[in-house]
Order: C-alpha cells, then structure tokens, then sequence
C-alpha cells in the first residue's frame, strides 16, 4: 500500500466563499477524493494542513509517507523553516513529492531546486491545452492527449528552475503562452513532481484528466522506494 499525505495550506477555502463553493472539502479533500477514486486500496491518503500542530508534517507522519502533495499559494512564508528542514531531509531520503500549481514559490520547492523558481502569470480565465511531451512516460499513462482545461489561470515561460530529468507536459494558453507544466526531478533518493494545472478559482482538481495525472504521479514517485537517509561514510581500501 501507498501512503499518501495530501498537504494544502488551506487558507482559501477559509476566507473565500467561492472558493468554498467549488471545494467544500478543500482542495486537499478533492485531490485525496481523486486518488482514492482511481487507485482504491492502493492507496492509504491522509490530508494535513498549515493550521495544524506543526502544520501536520511531524516526524512521526512523514515517516510513514511515501507520498507527499504538496498545494499552496498565499502562505508559504507561513510555514516554519524547520519543518521545511524536515520535509527536505525525508525527500533525500526517499519520500516522493508531488509539487502542485503554486507551490513552485514554496520553501520546500525553492530548496530542491536551487532556483527563484519565478515565472509569467496570468488570471484571467485562459483556455489551457496540456499536451503530453513524453507519452511513454509512466505519468502520462491513460491520459487523453492532449486534454483540455476550460478556464485556468495561465502560467507562461520563462520558469526559472533546473532543466527537468524528464519533460512530461507542456501546456499552451489561449493568450498564445506555452509553459512546462509537467517536470520530474531526482533529488537524492526521493522523486520530485511538479505539474502546474490547479488553480483555487477554478475546479481543475475534479478535472478527470487532471486526477488520473495525479494518480500516476503517485504511483510513479511511490516505485522503488526503499526509505534511506543519505550518508557519508569513510570506506577503508580494502585492495592494494
């Protein structure tokens, strides 16, 4: 079984009726709503949020995750350094991290990237088509392609982070933007995800398209996932 911690900062859905609207669970319980829909007892998935002790990413709780969604927005200076210190140690060590829409300006993201991760932004209801670029890779499977998302907020070039392992999506705008908007990274042990569609004014995560990315993704980052701190060690000679 795939354990699976869904992290929203949950602000919106605080302050902003139609935000409530569209996700009275919030996003955090339509994403787990999505993986718990397509992969059934696969899948064990929990929710935390920023309000909770310790914004719910204790140790105790990221040792038994091997997936972590990761969605925020408007608070990520809120979220307290050393748990951002934690999360970064358990990724290297082999937990996967699935970074979603704006969480490309969050601590955790900007730490593995080494990057501003700073990018063109539009909200004004775009058209958005996401293509697959890499229609072998595991993420992409059983997505229609391209997909189409009716009215997102649009994400345009140039995305300053590290060329990608892998270019999964790209997306084009009806303002005429392109964007990467599906990029794997390895960051020592652990897989790093990120896919941008998934704005809180629009109901992209009930998107069917959208969830079955999500659900790949979670399988992909889960495989071969031997947990391990990184170490350093003085190996003696053992040959002359």
């Amino acid at each position: 079984m795939i354990r699976v911690l869904v992290w929203n900062e949950g602000v919106h859905e605080q302050r902003d009726a139609s935000v409530q609207a569209l996700y009275p669970t919030g996003m955090h319980g339509a994403i787990a709503e999505g993986l718990r829909e397509l992969l059934g007892e696969e899948v064990e998935v929990s929710t935390a949020t920023l309000a909770d002790p310790e914004h719910g990413l204790t140790e105790e709780v990221l040792a038994a995750t091997d997936v972590l969604l990761w969605w925020g927005h408007i608070a990520h200076g809120e979220v307290a350094d050393d748990v951002v210190e934690r999360v970064h140690r358990h990724v290297l060590g082999g937990m996967g991290l699935l970074a979603l829409h704006s969480a490309h300006f969050s601590k955790i993201f900007i730490r593995l990237m080494g990057t501003t991760c700073s990018l063109a932004w539009r909200n004004d209801q775009d058209r958005e088509i996401v293509w697959t670029v890499d229609p072998t890779h595991p993420i992409a499977e059983g997505v229609e392609q391209p997909f189409v998302i009716e009215a997102q907020e649009m994400y345009g070039e140039f995305f300053d982070v590290p060329p990608p392992d892998e270019l999964v999506f790209a997306s084009w705008f009806s303002g005429g933007e392109i964007f990467r908007s599906g990029l794997t990274y390895r960051r020592g042990q652990g897989k790093v995800f990120y896919f941008s569609p998934g704005d809180q004014e629009y109901p992209v995560y009930h998107h069917p398209q959208v969830r079955r990315v999500l659900a790949n993704a979670v399988q992909w980052a889960a495989r071969d996932r031997a947990r391990q701190q990184p170490e350093v060690r003085n190996q003696p000679r053992t040959h002359a």
